[in-house]
């Protein structure tokens, strides 16, 4: 069996990865707030893990890998969409409208995340739906003296597991007090104390509980979802490096200290995070979009995943319109090259070790290049599809058209201005070729239009 090395966050090494259970691969990661569109950003570690469910299903069975991801609609954000939908004379209470707002993003989300290739989890809980989970466990914590209420509060003590607390990010308490924004209320005996519940009013979503009517703090859900359908101890967790503190910081010290007997994740996992032509994105310099955003604008799913893929996970990744154009062009020769070809028995050794290999998918797509080379379209087919590309349910939009009408117009339009000396129709012709993305080859021998990245046929329709 291949043995899989991934870079554990905590130990800060790269760990020969060895199951609880080999008949049971266990991985739990954080999944949206879901209360907008996702931005090309929340893509990344989606594409990732995505990959990485791909690679241990391969290795140890589709049936033995259980893979959680989860949705939080209890949000302020999504709160404030409802409230003001609600304002603007929308029908239905509020609860209701943070109720459609959340079915709304989440269908949003799959479909988007869908485009990229990405299998959907095992398990996609709502927080909302295990709200009776979560109050159990903040109780026990009460109960074990890691966590106290205090007006409508209920709060983590972090003196209680000092000795635990910061280990995954290598940060001591008094560090993280000096380092952090933390929020600064009465009722905390300690700075570092973080909200498991907190009170919500009478016009805003909220459960009855032993501490008043309120919601759930924000890292308590996953500890929560992930101890109901993972158990006290399991294989991996994964999120983004900017969750690695508070948030799974957080998450660790309530989940061992609720289940002291679990281990709760034993491998975590941190993708780094996305720019945009060498810049952090940001509203303010023009530079943020949404997944969505991209695909209405013509750019492929298939394309995204590919440019992702093409930077390791633990290094920053820069979207680029030349790496798309790049990305796509090289899809395109690589799908026309398999077009009706059976892929192989399995992927290529080589790929498959570069994937094990910390998720190397940078050296994957190196060897699905070099398969390609050499001409071995089975092999690069089902070599590809580990990674999620070149699925048959993925290709409609590099499919090959017809172009021999257009390539023919042309040709009769430049053979009668050979005659006419005028060329003005030769250039309308060539001019709405090229901005639909075709390659213009014209010789002695005739009109030759090729698809080149960014072909869009939509803009021939007025040829």
């Amino acid at each position: 069996m291949t043995t899989i090395k991934l870079h554990n966050t905590r130990t800060r090494t790269k760990e020969d990865f060895v199951p609880i259970d080999s008949d049971n691969v266990r991985m739990y990661v954080c999944g949206p707030t879901v209360y907008d569109r996702a931005h090309l950003g929340n893509a990344r570690p989606v594409v990732v893990f995505d990959t990485l469910y791909r690679l241990l299903r391969h290795v140890y069975g589709a049936d033995q890998v259980t893979y959680v991801r989860n949705f939080t609609d209890v949000d302020d954000k999504i709160n404030a969409t409802a409230l003001a939908r609600k304002q603007a004379g929308a029908e239905g209470s509020l609860e209701q409208l943070v109720q459609e707002r959340s079915d709304e993003t989440i269908g949003w989300y799959l479909h988007d995340m869908g485009a990229l290739g990405a299998l959907e989890p095992n398990a996609m809980p709502r927080a909302t739906e295990y709200i009776a989970q979560m109050i159990e466990m903040i109780d026990g914590l009460i109960a074990k003296g890691h966590a106290y209420a205090a007006e409508g509060h209920v709060l983590f003590a972090v003196d209680s597991w000092k000795s635990g607390y910061g280990k995954l990010s290598g940060r001591s308490v008094d560090d993280m007090i000096a380092g952090a924004r933390v929020e600064v209320a009465p009722y905390k005996k300690n700075p570092m104390d973080f909200v498991l519940w907190k009170p919500s009013t009478d016009e805003l979503p909220g459960w009855d509980s032993p501490w008043g009517r309120g919601r759930p703090g924000w890292h308590i859900e996953c500890s929560a979802m992930s101890y109901e359908l993972l158990g006290a101890s399991f294989d991996i967790h994964g999120g983004g490096n900017d969750l690695m503190f508070p948030h799974h910081e957080n998450e660790i010290a309530q989940s061992c200290c609720a289940h002291p007997k679990g281990e709760f994740a034993r491998v975590w996992l941190h993708n780094e995070m996305l720019q945009v032509e060498g810049k952090k994105m940001s509203k303010s310099l023009g530079n943020f979009f949404t997944v969505h955003d991209l695909l209405e604008q013509g750019v492929p799913g298939e394309v995204i995943r590919f440019v992702f893929l093409q930077t390791h996970y633990r290094k920053p990744m820069d979207w680029t319109e030349k790496k798309a154009r790049e990305a796509e062009a090289t899809l395109r020769k690589w799908r026309a090259l398999t077009a009706g070809v059976e892929p192989a028995a399995s992927a290529a050794p080589s790929v498959i070790e570069a994937l094990a290999d910390d998720l190397n998918t940078a050296g994957a797509i190196a060897e699905l290049h070099r398969l390609a080379a050499d001409g071995d379209a089975a092999a690069l087919l089902a070599s590809a599809q580990v990674l999620g590309l070149l699925g048959n349910d993925m290709g409609a939009w590099a499919e090959a058209m017809d172009l021999s009408t257009f390539a023919a117009r042309l040709a009769e339009a430049r053979a009668e201005a050979m005659q006419s000396k005028d060329f003005s129709e030769v250039d309308r012709l060539k001019s709405v070729f090229v901005a639909a993305g075709l390659e213009v080859r014209m010789s002695k021998e005739g009109v030759e239009l090729v698809p080149a990245a960014g072909f869009d046929a939509s803009k021939l329709e007025d040829v």
